[in-house]
């Protein structure tokens, strides 16, 4: 590693023993290094652990009331660029599913990789793994290819090395909560950013009983877009459906249902996704006029490839029209929700700075996502 250490950035809610364990360790593996702990509005009953931590030597950076993992990241992020310029950060959990050692590993890899945009600890997922992280990683994995077209092991790992270069982008991802670091991985994967993957160990202590993850409630906000994505799909594909059956009992032209049924659903999937699923709070909404044109472009694609499989399965393997429908619909479905997001819906540039990336963004308003915060 190289002789600037990196600071390792430690977000906590209500923790517990374990985050002092964590930071003991740490500091007993290197002496030298910075700490920086975000106190997501614990409260007064865990002060204790806050004092204790500072005087182990740790920076402790206090939210008077909860604001979610993903504002402590940004806050922490923030924090680190002023007060520590030119360190790279990792971060980390307190819960204990992160050894010491691994910690240090994932910081090295990225500092022996400076192509990289960040390095991401991954699991294996081997062993004694609870039940919903266990399905939980599988389904964002499928839903993180589905919308990048990329695939990596460990979408919801908190163990992650980002270079100094990259803090002032992070504070500009959207996300308060858990939602915050699947979307750093959408937006990345979006700029073309490098992402390092880094085998590191899986641990679950006490079946996991310490994360502030609400399964329901956080799972919707991390799926959010690809749920609202197949809520429109469905409802196109319900109405594209019923428009092939129908203009092919009046027609008896498999074309022109295909053709008829298609520009009827794709009209009203197109203001859905532009309105609802595609645009996000914040940004500036693509024009009218190029996002209609790409998605033109777009469903002209699509309707061929949507024709000819259903001409292979209808006419060539004798697939009854419905199955047939929903086989070629099922197939399509990650294809659009992926460029569609990526390229027809993306939000209008307004001439702000670049990413690392190369891509364009908004530049913030100087009072945006202002947090009171609290150093100890």
């Amino acid at each position: 590693m190289s002789a600037r250490l990196p600071v390792v950035l430690i977000p906590a809610y209500e923790p517990d023993r374990r985050l002092l364990e964590l930071v003991t360790a740490l500091l007993r593996d290197a002496p030298l290094l910075e700490v920086v702990i975000v106190d997501d509005g614990s409260g007064p009953a865990y002060d204790g652990f806050f004092e204790r931590a500072r005087h182990l030597g740790c920076t402790v950076l206090q939210h008077p009331a909860n604001r979610g993992k993903g504002a402590a990241l940004r806050t922490g992020f923030a924090h680190i660029a002023g007060d520590h310029p030119g360190r790279s950060v990792v971060c980390a959990d307190c819960d204990g599913q992160h050894r010491p050692a691994d910690i240090l590993r994932v910081a090295e890899h990225l500092d022996r990789h400076p192509a990289a945009a960040m390095a991401l600890g991954t699991r294996a997922f081997t062993g004694p793994v609870p039940a919903r992280s266990r399905i939980g990683n599988h389904l964002t994995r499928v839903a993180f290819l589905m919308a990048t077209g990329s695939s990596l092991r460990d979408t919801q790992t908190g163990l992650r090395a980002y270079p100094s270069r990259l803090l002032d982008w992070l504070g500009t991802v959207a996300g308060e909560r858990f939602e915050y670091e699947l979307e750093v991985l959408l937006q990345a994967r979006k700029a073309g950013m490098v992402i390092e993957q880094v085998e590191i160990a899986t641990i679950y202590q006490e079946g996991n009983s310490s994360s502030h993850f609400r399964p329901v409630f956080d799972s919707l906000r991390v799926y959010a877009p690809l749920v609202r994505f197949s809520a429109s799909s469905l409802g196109a594909f319900v109405l594209d459906t019923l428009g092939v059956v129908v203009i092919t009992a009046a027609s008896g032209s498999l074309l022109t249902a295909v053709v008829g049924a298609r520009l009827i659903s794709a009209s009203v999937n197109f203001a859905t996704n532009r309105r609802l699923v595609f645009h996000r709070s914040g940004s500036a909404r693509p024009g009218l006029s190029g996002s209609a044109l790409r998605y033109g472009s777009l469903a002209a694609v699509l309707l061929l490839l949507n024709y000819a499989l259903m001409h292979l399965l209808v006419l060539g393997l004798a697939v009854p029209l419905a199955p047939a429908k929903l086989i070629t619909e099922v197939s399509l479905f990650g294809v659009g929700f992926h460029v569609q997001r990526r390229f027809v819906f993306a939000p209008a540039r307004r001439g702000g700075p670049m990413t690392p990336g190369g891509e364009e963004h908004e530049e913030p308003s100087p009072l945006a996502n202002r947090t009171p915060v609290r150093v100890v």
